[in-house]
Protein backbone atom coordinates (compact mmCIF):
# COMPACT_ATOMS: atom_id res chain seq x y z
CA UNK A 1 0.00 0.00 0.00
CA UNK A 2 1.35 3.43 -0.93
CA UNK A 3 2.26 5.61 2.06
CA UNK A 4 0.09 8.74 2.42
CA UNK A 5 1.66 11.82 0.89
CA UNK A 6 1.98 14.90 3.07
CA UNK A 7 2.73 18.59 2.88
CA UNK A 8 5.42 19.26 5.49
CA UNK A 9 4.98 22.59 7.24
CA UNK A 10 3.35 24.48 10.10
CA UNK A 11 2.86 27.86 8.43
CA UNK A 12 -0.81 28.97 8.31
CA UNK A 13 -0.69 29.08 4.49
CA UNK A 14 0.33 25.41 4.42
CA UNK A 15 -2.37 24.44 6.91
CA UNK A 16 -4.93 26.21 4.71
CA UNK A 17 -3.51 24.47 1.63
CA UNK A 18 -3.79 21.03 3.27
CA UNK A 19 -7.42 21.73 4.15
CA UNK A 20 -8.26 22.94 0.64
CA UNK A 21 -6.56 19.94 -0.98
CA UNK A 22 -8.60 17.56 1.22
CA UNK A 23 -11.86 19.31 0.37
CA UNK A 24 -11.18 19.46 -3.38
CA UNK A 25 -10.00 15.84 -3.43
CA UNK A 26 -13.27 14.63 -1.91
CA UNK A 27 -15.38 16.82 -4.19
CA UNK A 28 -16.78 15.95 -7.61
CA UNK A 29 -14.57 18.56 -9.29
CA UNK A 30 -13.55 17.37 -12.76
CA UNK A 31 -10.92 20.06 -13.40
CA UNK A 32 -8.44 21.68 -10.99
CA UNK A 33 -5.81 24.32 -11.79
CA UNK A 34 -2.63 24.56 -9.68
CA UNK A 35 -0.64 27.79 -9.56
CA UNK A 36 2.85 27.90 -8.10
CA UNK A 37 6.41 28.96 -8.80
CA UNK A 38 8.91 26.39 -10.01
CA UNK A 39 9.81 23.97 -7.22
CA UNK A 40 6.90 24.73 -4.87
CA UNK A 41 5.46 21.20 -5.06
CA UNK A 42 2.72 21.27 -7.70
CA UNK A 43 3.32 17.62 -8.58
CA UNK A 44 3.07 16.63 -4.90
CA UNK A 45 -0.24 18.50 -4.53
CA UNK A 46 -1.58 16.85 -7.69
CA UNK A 47 -0.70 13.40 -6.34
CA UNK A 48 -2.30 14.24 -2.99
CA UNK A 49 -5.50 15.28 -4.80
CA UNK A 50 -5.51 11.88 -6.49
CA UNK A 51 -4.55 9.87 -3.42
CA UNK A 52 -7.24 11.45 -1.23
CA UNK A 53 -9.99 11.10 -3.84
CA UNK A 54 -12.38 8.28 -4.70
CA UNK A 55 -10.21 7.75 -7.81
CA UNK A 56 -7.15 6.65 -5.80
CA UNK A 57 -7.40 3.01 -6.89
CA UNK A 58 -7.18 4.00 -10.57
CA UNK A 59 -4.21 5.43 -12.48
CA UNK A 60 -2.47 8.74 -11.90
CA UNK A 61 -1.06 9.82 -15.29
CA UNK A 62 1.66 12.48 -15.06
CA UNK A 63 2.19 14.38 -18.34
CA UNK A 64 4.79 17.13 -18.69
CA UNK A 65 3.44 19.15 -21.62
CA UNK A 66 6.80 20.87 -22.10
CA UNK A 67 8.73 17.60 -22.38
CA UNK A 68 6.87 16.03 -25.34
CA UNK A 69 7.60 17.44 -28.82
CA UNK A 70 4.52 19.18 -30.22
CA UNK A 71 4.43 16.92 -33.31
CA UNK A 72 4.14 13.85 -31.06
CA UNK A 73 1.88 15.27 -28.37
CA UNK A 74 -1.50 14.50 -29.94
CA UNK A 75 -0.59 10.84 -30.47
CA UNK A 76 0.83 10.58 -26.94
CA UNK A 77 -2.29 12.08 -25.37
CA UNK A 78 -5.02 10.56 -27.54
CA UNK A 79 -3.35 7.51 -29.08
CA UNK A 80 -3.61 6.50 -32.73
CA UNK A 81 -5.03 3.88 -35.05
CA UNK A 82 -2.96 1.60 -37.21
CA UNK A 83 -1.91 3.37 -40.40
CA UNK A 84 -2.87 6.82 -39.08
CA UNK A 85 0.55 8.11 -40.15
CA UNK A 86 3.89 6.80 -41.37
CA UNK A 87 5.27 4.49 -38.69
CA UNK A 88 1.91 3.78 -37.04
CA UNK A 89 2.20 -0.01 -37.44
CA UNK A 90 -0.39 -0.77 -34.77
CA UNK A 91 -3.13 0.72 -32.64
CA UNK A 92 -1.85 2.63 -29.61
CA UNK A 93 -3.71 3.66 -26.46
CA UNK A 94 -3.06 7.26 -25.45
CA UNK A 95 -2.28 8.62 -21.99
CA UNK A 96 -5.77 10.10 -21.56
CA UNK A 97 -7.36 6.71 -22.20
CA UNK A 98 -4.89 5.04 -19.82
CA UNK A 99 -6.08 7.41 -17.10
CA UNK A 100 -9.75 6.48 -17.48
CA UNK A 101 -11.35 6.36 -14.04
CA UNK A 102 -8.40 8.14 -12.48
CA UNK A 103 -6.50 11.41 -12.68
CA UNK A 104 -4.52 13.02 -15.50
CA UNK A 105 -2.00 15.66 -14.44
CA UNK A 106 -1.08 18.16 -17.18
CA UNK A 107 2.05 19.87 -15.88
CA UNK A 108 3.14 23.11 -17.62
CA UNK A 109 -0.20 23.26 -19.44
CA UNK A 110 0.66 26.68 -20.89
CA UNK A 111 3.20 24.95 -23.15
CA UNK A 112 0.42 23.40 -25.24
CA UNK A 113 0.13 25.08 -28.65
CA UNK A 114 -3.17 26.67 -29.65
CA UNK A 115 -4.26 23.63 -31.71
CA UNK A 116 -3.78 21.26 -28.77
CA UNK A 117 -5.47 23.76 -26.48
CA UNK A 118 -8.53 23.57 -28.73
CA UNK A 119 -8.54 19.76 -28.61
CA UNK A 120 -8.14 19.81 -24.82
CA UNK A 121 -11.06 22.22 -24.49
CA UNK A 122 -13.27 19.88 -26.52
CA UNK A 123 -12.22 16.96 -24.31
CA UNK A 124 -12.98 18.88 -21.11
CA UNK A 125 -16.40 19.94 -22.43
CA UNK A 126 -17.54 16.60 -23.87
CA UNK A 127 -15.36 14.04 -22.03
CA UNK A 128 -14.84 12.47 -25.46
CA UNK A 129 -11.92 12.35 -27.89
CA UNK A 130 -10.75 10.54 -31.01
CA UNK A 131 -7.53 8.69 -31.47
CA UNK A 132 -5.46 10.02 -34.36
CA UNK A 133 -6.88 8.42 -37.50
CA UNK A 134 -10.07 7.18 -35.77
CA UNK A 135 -13.68 7.78 -36.75
CA UNK A 136 -15.54 6.93 -33.55
CA UNK A 137 -14.96 8.92 -30.35
CA UNK A 138 -13.99 7.40 -27.01
CA UNK A 139 -15.60 8.49 -23.74
CA UNK A 140 -13.52 8.85 -20.60
CA UNK A 141 -14.15 9.58 -16.93
CA UNK A 142 -11.08 11.51 -15.83
CA UNK A 143 -10.27 14.25 -13.35
CA UNK A 144 -7.91 16.70 -15.04
CA UNK A 145 -5.39 18.62 -12.92
CA UNK A 146 -3.46 21.29 -14.81
CA UNK A 147 -0.47 23.18 -13.42
CA UNK A 148 1.45 26.28 -14.40
CA UNK A 149 4.14 28.52 -12.96
CA UNK A 150 2.84 31.49 -14.95
CA UNK A 151 -0.22 33.67 -14.53
CA UNK A 152 -2.43 32.24 -17.27
CA UNK A 153 -4.49 35.42 -17.63
CA UNK A 154 -1.32 37.21 -18.74
CA UNK A 155 -0.79 34.45 -21.33
CA UNK A 156 -4.40 34.96 -22.47
CA UNK A 157 -3.83 38.71 -22.86
CA UNK A 158 -0.67 37.98 -24.85
CA UNK A 159 -2.59 35.70 -27.21
CA UNK A 160 -0.66 32.59 -26.11
CA UNK A 161 -3.47 30.83 -24.28
CA UNK A 162 -7.13 30.39 -25.21
CA UNK A 163 -9.45 32.45 -23.05
CA UNK A 164 -12.22 29.82 -23.12
CA UNK A 165 -9.80 27.10 -22.00
CA UNK A 166 -8.51 29.39 -19.24
CA UNK A 167 -12.01 29.80 -17.79
CA UNK A 168 -12.71 26.08 -18.21
CA UNK A 169 -9.62 25.19 -16.16
CA UNK A 170 -10.17 27.98 -13.63
CA UNK A 171 -13.31 26.46 -12.04
CA UNK A 172 -11.25 25.47 -8.99
CA UNK A 173 -7.76 26.91 -8.59
CA UNK A 174 -5.22 26.21 -5.85
CA UNK A 175 -2.30 28.55 -5.14
CA UNK A 176 0.84 26.99 -3.65
CA UNK A 177 2.88 29.50 -1.60
CA UNK A 178 6.58 30.08 -2.37
CA UNK A 179 9.08 28.90 0.22
CA UNK A 180 10.25 32.44 1.08
CA UNK A 181 6.76 33.21 2.46
CA UNK A 182 6.62 30.20 4.78
CA UNK A 183 8.70 31.46 7.72
CA UNK A 184 10.22 28.76 9.92
CA UNK A 185 8.91 26.07 7.60
CA UNK A 186 12.22 26.59 5.78
CA UNK A 187 14.12 25.10 8.72
CA UNK A 188 11.50 22.40 9.30
CA UNK A 189 11.81 21.32 5.66
CA UNK A 190 15.61 21.47 5.85
CA UNK A 191 15.78 19.12 8.85
CA UNK A 192 13.17 16.85 7.28
CA UNK A 193 15.27 16.64 4.08
CA UNK A 194 18.47 15.94 6.05
CA UNK A 195 16.83 13.03 7.84
CA UNK A 196 15.61 11.61 4.53
CA UNK A 197 18.99 11.89 2.78
CA UNK A 198 20.86 10.51 5.81
CA UNK A 199 18.65 7.42 5.61
CA UNK A 200 18.97 7.23 1.84
CA UNK A 201 22.73 7.65 1.57
CA UNK A 202 23.95 6.51 4.98
CA UNK A 203 25.38 9.97 5.66
CA UNK A 204 25.58 11.56 9.12
CA UNK A 205 24.86 15.25 8.45
CA UNK A 206 22.76 15.64 11.58
CA UNK A 207 22.86 19.35 12.46
CA UNK A 208 22.55 22.77 10.86
CA UNK A 209 24.80 25.53 12.15
CA UNK A 210 22.88 28.54 13.59
CA UNK A 211 24.54 30.79 11.00
CA UNK A 212 23.29 28.54 8.21
CA UNK A 213 19.82 28.70 9.73
CA UNK A 214 20.03 32.50 9.59
CA UNK A 215 21.14 32.31 5.95
CA UNK A 216 18.32 29.90 5.10
CA UNK A 217 15.77 32.27 6.63
CA UNK A 218 17.17 35.29 4.76
CA UNK A 219 17.71 33.71 1.34
CA UNK A 220 14.91 34.22 -1.21
CA UNK A 221 14.88 30.59 -2.55
CA UNK A 222 13.97 31.24 -6.19
CA UNK A 223 13.86 27.46 -6.75
CA UNK A 224 11.71 26.98 -3.65
CA UNK A 225 11.47 23.58 -1.90
CA UNK A 226 13.18 21.80 -4.80
CA UNK A 227 16.20 24.12 -4.54
CA UNK A 228 16.45 23.57 -0.77
CA UNK A 229 16.20 19.80 -1.09
CA UNK A 230 18.72 19.63 -3.95
CA UNK A 231 21.20 21.71 -1.93
CA UNK A 232 20.92 19.46 1.13
CA UNK A 233 21.16 16.31 -0.97
CA UNK A 234 24.43 17.55 -2.48
CA UNK A 235 25.78 18.39 0.98
CA UNK A 236 24.88 14.94 2.33
CA UNK A 237 26.55 13.29 -0.65
CA UNK A 238 29.75 15.32 -0.84
CA UNK A 239 30.58 17.24 2.32
CA UNK A 240 32.45 15.92 5.39
CA UNK A 241 31.39 16.24 9.01
CA UNK A 242 28.10 16.10 10.86
CA UNK A 243 26.98 19.74 10.64
CA UNK A 244 25.90 21.92 7.71
CA UNK A 245 28.13 25.01 7.87
CA UNK A 246 28.33 28.14 5.69
CA UNK A 247 31.36 26.78 3.83
CA UNK A 248 29.06 24.08 2.39
CA UNK A 249 26.78 26.64 0.73
CA UNK A 250 27.05 27.77 -2.89
CA UNK A 251 28.84 31.06 -3.50
CA UNK A 252 25.76 32.52 -5.22
CA UNK A 253 23.80 32.29 -1.95
CA UNK A 254 26.61 33.87 0.07
CA UNK A 255 27.04 36.62 -2.53
CA UNK A 256 23.35 37.48 -2.41
CA UNK A 257 23.26 37.65 1.36
CA UNK A 258 26.43 39.74 1.58
CA UNK A 259 24.28 42.41 -0.04
CA UNK A 260 20.76 41.61 1.09
CA UNK A 261 20.98 40.09 4.56
CA UNK A 262 21.72 41.63 7.95
CA UNK A 263 23.44 39.21 10.36
CA UNK A 264 21.29 38.48 13.38
CA UNK A 265 22.88 35.45 15.01
CA UNK A 266 25.42 35.39 17.81
CA UNK A 267 28.08 34.31 15.32
CA UNK A 268 27.55 36.67 12.36
CA UNK A 269 28.81 36.02 8.90
CA UNK A 270 32.15 37.53 8.00
CA UNK A 271 31.46 41.02 6.69
CA UNK A 272 32.07 41.78 3.04
CA UNK A 273 34.73 44.44 2.40
CA UNK A 274 33.58 47.97 1.55
CA UNK A 275 32.94 48.44 -2.16
CA UNK A 276 35.94 50.76 -2.42
CA UNK A 277 38.22 48.02 -1.09
CA UNK A 278 36.76 45.13 -3.08
CA UNK A 279 39.13 43.73 -5.69
CA UNK A 280 38.18 43.97 -9.35
CA UNK A 281 38.76 41.62 -12.25
CA UNK A 282 37.92 38.00 -13.05
CA UNK A 283 39.17 36.56 -9.73
CA UNK A 284 36.75 38.51 -7.48
CA UNK A 285 34.67 35.40 -6.79
CA UNK A 286 37.60 33.31 -5.56
CA UNK A 287 39.05 36.13 -3.45
CA UNK A 288 35.68 36.89 -1.85
CA UNK A 289 35.10 33.21 -1.07
CA UNK A 290 38.55 32.90 0.56
CA UNK A 291 37.94 36.04 2.65
CA UNK A 292 34.60 34.69 3.82
CA UNK A 293 36.07 31.30 4.77
CA UNK A 294 39.02 32.88 6.59
CA UNK A 295 36.72 35.25 8.49
CA UNK A 296 34.42 32.43 9.51
CA UNK A 297 37.28 30.24 10.77
CA UNK A 298 38.77 33.15 12.74
CA UNK A 299 35.38 33.93 14.34
CA UNK A 300 34.80 30.31 15.36
CA UNK A 301 38.36 29.98 16.71
CA UNK A 302 37.90 33.14 18.71
CA UNK A 303 34.62 31.86 20.14
CA UNK A 304 36.41 28.62 21.11
CA UNK A 305 39.31 30.42 22.79
CA UNK A 306 41.70 29.16 20.11
CA UNK A 307 40.84 25.49 20.76
CA UNK A 308 41.42 23.91 17.34
CA UNK A 309 39.62 20.65 18.13
CA UNK A 310 36.48 22.45 19.34
CA UNK A 311 36.54 24.81 16.35
CA UNK A 312 36.78 21.83 13.99
CA UNK A 313 33.81 20.22 15.74
CA UNK A 314 31.67 23.35 15.40
CA UNK A 315 32.58 23.68 11.72
CA UNK A 316 31.76 20.05 11.05
CA UNK A 317 35.34 19.27 9.97
CA UNK A 318 38.04 16.94 11.16
CA UNK A 319 40.99 18.60 12.92
CA UNK A 320 43.24 17.62 10.01
CA UNK A 321 40.82 19.13 7.47
CA UNK A 322 40.62 22.37 9.44
CA UNK A 323 44.44 22.63 9.64
CA UNK A 324 44.66 22.02 5.89
CA UNK A 325 42.05 24.70 5.17
CA UNK A 326 43.77 27.22 7.45
CA UNK A 327 47.12 26.53 5.77
CA UNK A 328 45.52 27.05 2.35
CA UNK A 329 44.02 30.37 3.50
CA UNK A 330 47.29 31.55 5.08
CA UNK A 331 46.00 31.39 8.65
CA UNK A 332 48.33 30.30 11.51
CA UNK A 333 47.35 26.80 12.60
CA UNK A 334 49.65 26.44 15.64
Amino acid sequence: MTAPLELVGNHPSVAALRDLVARVARSQARTVLLYGETGTGKSLVARMLHQQSSRAAAEFIDINCAAIPSQLLESELFGHERGAFTGAVGKKEGLIEAGNGGTVFLDEVRELDLVMQSKLLTLLDTRRFRRVGAIRPISVDVRFIAATNKILLSEVNAGKFREDLYYRLQVISINIPPLRERGDDILLLAHHALQRYNRQYGSRMERIDPEVERIFRAYRWPGNVRELENLLERICLLEPGHCVVPAHLPARILRELDVAATPTSAAPMAAAPPASEAPVGPLDYYAATARFQAGLIEQVLSACGGNLAEAARRLGLSRHALRHQMSKLGLPSG
